[in-house]
């Protein structure tokens, strides 16, 4: 696989969502709130991993707060070394800054990574549902392990025909966009 391909296809993208406005953002993130409920899998569940958003990843927090207020569980990435787990939160007084200045579950949040779904931020994704991410890899670490439904949330301006497969990504279940729900051509 040509890691500068993926490494310039990562940088177009994530530079065309950055010079998405906030106001954009937001409108698309509370229509992809909506149309997530389509999705089974996520009404079904009962533990959600979720992300919490940086820079100019659609916003979750709404999200979190209504799985809260509708009693499910809702779990959020922390970074351990080079590994990644899900640690259960009551509400965002349980995060603190982490590495890479991301908001992530405390110490005292208890760990469980058996979740019924996660949601997933992505920079890129290809129809078929390969996703482009940080490059970190620590997504599809945790995935190879942790078997689960994912549902990446998306502008539709960033799903791109095709993104080069490295073997060990892991194909993304749903994706999610301001327009639409689709299930991925697995």
């Amino acid at each position: 696989m040509d890691d500068n391909k993926k490494k310039a296809l990562r940088n177009l993208l994530l530079e065309k969502r950055d010079n998405t406005s906030f106001d954009l953002l937001k409108i698309a993130s509370e229509k992809m709130q909506k149309k997530i409920k389509k999705i089974s899998a996520f009404k079904n569940a009962q533990k959600i991993g979720m992300y919490y958003p940086i820079q100019s990843e659609i916003f979750t927090q709404d999200m979190i707060q209504e799985l809260i207020s509708d009693g499910k569980e809702v779990f959020l990435p922390k970074v351990i070394g080079d590994e990644m787990e899900f640690r259960k939160i009551k509400d965002f007084s349980s995060l603190e800054k982490g590495r890479f200045d991301i908001m992530e579950p405390k110490d005292d949040c208890n760990a469980d990574n058996s979740l019924d779904v996660i949601i997933i931020p992505a920079v890129g994704m290809s129809p078929s549902g390969v996703r482009l991410g940080y490059g970190h890899g620590f997504y599809d670490k945790f995935l190879a392990e942790n078997k689960t439904t994912t549902i990446v949330l998306t502008l539709e301006k960033q799903i791109v025909k095709n993104i080069p497969k490295s073997e060990h990504d892991v194909i993304i279940d749903w994706i999610v966009t301001e327009d639409r729900v689709f299930q991925t051509q697995k």
